[in-house]
């Protein structure tokens, strides 16, 4: 894992990192995945964020728009299904 922590909104019902996943259907436990899986990390060409790609259990390929608050600690902006990359 990149990271030892993962930061989530405390309120699901507000507009924070959990909302903004989750309009996308993917869940706080499938992000995690995707940090513990990472097949790529790039730098997002619309927003310059950093964006790492990566796995599921259930297979969905995703790419995860975050920031980096610290050396151990990361904050999932949101995330999204991706085509998986063509070597």
């Amino acid at each position: 894992m990149l990271f030892e922590s993962v930061f989530w909104d405390l309120d699901e019902d507000s507009e924070g990192n959990v909302f903004h996943c989750a309009q996308h259907g993917v869940t706080k436990e499938e992000v995690e995945e995707v940090f513990l899986n990472a097949l790529d990390v790039d730098i997002s060409r619309s927003t310059g964020r950093p964006v790492i790609f990566g796995e599921t259990k259930t297979g969905r390929h995703l790419m995860v728009v975050f920031e980096a608050i610290d050396k151990n600690t990361v904050y999932p902006i949101t995330a999204f299904d991706v085509p998986r990359r063509q070597e």
